[in-house]
């Protein structure tokens, strides 16, 4: 890495780095399995089939819900998808990490995610407080595959590439951002090695 640059701002992925579950998808889909006492075969079957347009922004839940709910033969409140976003468990250590940093550096999310889901969750728990930068796949119509989402992380926050850290549970995600010129962190979701960070 270049001396000259100074690290000013670390970005993290959400589900697997921030959370302790894996992915978001699944979170969702359990808690409406559960709560609607329906076989999580067929949530994850009508779920599913709109997760890609979810991600990438080109729908919202609720132009979903109507045929979601369709599909798994059930009419269901909106308001319990609200609460399955929440169905998430913090990783309390990392949060802890970021906390600790939170003075030193720009703190940011870089997430392949549903913008809804993500904003339940920030504007709900101790993440509204502790993010300073948040963008989310669906809200910039590009993943993490792209470069699109990692520019918009930089315009936000004001850095150049060389002077941020992007950590992600998702080596594959790592590829572009280090491409730019960004540090990246491997974090491996199963191991939680708090050492390398």
């Amino acid at each position: 890495m270049n001396k000259q640059h100074k690290i000013k701002g670390l970005f993290f992925d959400f589900d697997g780095v921030i959370t302790i579950e894996k992915q978001g998808s699944p979170t969702i889909i359990s808690y409406i399995s559960k709560e609607a006492n329906i076989p999580i075969e067929v949530v994850e079957n009508a779920y599913y089939k709109h997760n890609d347009d979810l991600l990438y922004g080109n729908i919202t839940h609720r132009d979903m819900w109507e045929q979601f709910c369709s599909d798994i033969g059930k009419t269901l409140d909106f308001h319990m998808l609200e609460k399955a976003f929440m169905n998430v468990t913090f990783d309390e250590k990392m949060l802890d990490h970021i906390k600790d940093k939170h003075s030193d550096y720009l703190i940011g999310m870089i997430t392949d995610n549903k913008a809804d889901r993500i904003n339940t969750i920030v504007n709900n728990t101790v993440l509204k407080d502790l993010f300073d930068v948040v963008i989310i796949s669906a809200d910039v119509h590009s993943r993490k595959s792209e470069r699109k989402i990692f520019e918009e992380a930089l315009k936000q926050s004001g850095l150049k590439a060389e002077e941020c850290v992007f950590i992600d549970n998702t080596e594959s995600n790592l590829k572009i951002p280090s491409e730019m010129g960004f540090k990246t962190i491997f974090f491996d979701d199963e191991k939680r090695d708090y050492g390398d960070l």
